[in-house]
């Protein structure tokens, strides 16, 4: 008898299988148990018949407990009104594992406290699983986006000596005898280095940031995916993150359109995002908002609500370009034209989801670079590395950095970004 997986059981119609997996919850009338099961790859119902089957295999159908792990053998049989297509008619159970205890996400209105603290068994729920997939076709696209385009891999550093940010963001440890280091905000320097050995690089990992910020945005650790391209300028990295996110919206409804169907998700909003993106500099987008009613002038920081105003003129992401100066990382290009305002650009997406990718050319001119790491108040003596780089061969170059979560989140359609990570971490929870 082959063990078969939920997902390919309309391929075996007909046939006795076994499934192996867990149970999501029963229901039963006298003479039938339905038994709603899982194994991780899909949903099917299961039915158990008393005329049947043997009384004891139908006492011990009744028995079972929500989130027991059991083995069913059974005839596939085809039912269009399920969601695999087909239901099982269980002959046979073995079980594998019957809990003692009640399971405790077992209402409809637990709130959300309750359910993150439960997130290691929240994650059973069919929402979660359709996120879940949702996530892994997300960043499967991702991958594929940059194998298809020669870029090469790097695995960039979690621990760092060198900031890539902001030094108030960063959680500190001591490193040994080495003194003071931190969690990565980013791996953007250590792209920059791989960049000029191979050209066209990019990671994918884990964040850091210690923000106490409590919106529906942001977490605390979080994953991002950053690239670097040597020899590009600004226009060049612009149209590479709208070739990106385009891919990425188009691979994932091509591959999880039944998730995000099953989450309630709206897939004619997501059929328009293809490139080019709208773009407006960020001296229009303060114009935009003071006519909206905003009270902000240039050199102020566009924030969530601001974010939100000007995303909802688009129907798709739009790229504001141009920040000034002042507002913006040390190690951003000055624009030649306007020395105010660096070559930098953010991604907004559209339905008030915010800020999904942060961009710039970097400088290369070693001292420009200088002057502006001073300027931050930064120690140059720890940025030497990153300054050798404009020492050997020094290029312009440009890249970003896109994340994940706030992507996952757009794309299904989420209230929070706390539910398009397995296990998230804010300012309030790190546990479990």
């Amino acid at each position: 008898m082959n063990w078969v997986y939920i997902r390919d059981l309309k391929d075996h119609i007909g046939e006795r299988v076994e499934i192996r997996g867990w149970l999501r919850r029963k229901r039963s009338s006298g003479k039938i148990h339905f038994l709603a099961l899982r194994d991780g790859s899909g949903f099917v119902q299961g039915i158990v018949e008393r005329s049947s089957v043997s009384e004891e295999l139908f006492k011990l159908a009744k028995k079972l407990k929500m989130e027991s792990s059991i083995i069913a053998r059974g005839i596939v049989r085809e039912d269009p009104r399920a969601p695999e297509g087909v239901e099982l008619l269980i002959d046979e159970i073995e079980v594998v594992h019957q809990p003692e205890k009640d399971f405790p996400i077992n209402k409809p209105d637990h709130g959300i406290d309750y359910l993150m603290d439960h997130r290691h068994l929240w994650l059973r729920s069919k929402r979660q699983f359709h996120i879940l997939h949702i996530r892994h076709e997300i960043i499967r696209a991702v991958r594929d986006f940059y194998n298809e385009r020669g870029f090469v891999l790097i695995d960039t550093p979690i621990f760092t000596g060198s900031i890539g940010e902001s030094a108030g963001n960063c959680f500190e440890i001591d490193y040994f005898d080495y003194g003071k280091a931190y969690l990565a905000q980013t791996g953007q320097l250590y792209l920059e280095a791989a960049c000029m050995a191979l050209g066209k690089v990019y990671n994918l990992g884990p964040t850091f940031r210690a923000e106490k910020s409590k919106t529906r945005r942001h977490l605390i650790e979080f994953w991002m995916n950053e690239a670097e391209v040597a020899y590009y300028q600004h226009e060049d990295n612009m149209k590479l993150q709208e070739e990106l996110v385009s891919y990425v919206v188009q691979k994932t409804i091509e591959r999880a359109a039944n998730h995000l169907h099953a989450i309630g998700r709206d897939i004619s909003k997501l059929e328009k995002i293809e490139a080019p993106f709208p773009r407006i500099t960020y001296t229009d987008a303060i114009k935009l908002l003071q006519k909206k009613g905003f009270n902000v002038n240039w050199g102020d920081d566009i924030g969530g609500d601001e974010e939100t105003a000007i995303a909802e003129e688009f129907d798709k992401p739009v790229i504001v370009e141009r920040y000034p100066r002042k507002m913006k990382a040390f190690y951003m290009q000055p624009d030649p034209e306007n020395p105010d305002v660096v070559l930098c650009d953010d991604m907004l997406a559209p339905e008030g989801y915010g800020e999904i990718i942060g961009a710039s050319e970097r400088i290369w001119d070693k001292e420009l670079l200088i002057e502006r790491i001073k300027e931050f108040g930064l120690d140059v003596e720890s940025y030497s590395w990153y300054l050798d780089l404009r020492e050997y061969g020094s290029v312009p170059h440009s890249g970003f950095g896109m994340g994940i979560e706030r992507v996952v989140a757009w794309i299904a359609g989420l209230e929070h970004v706390r539910e398009a990570i397995p296990f998230a971490r804010t300012l309030y929870r790190i546990h479990p």
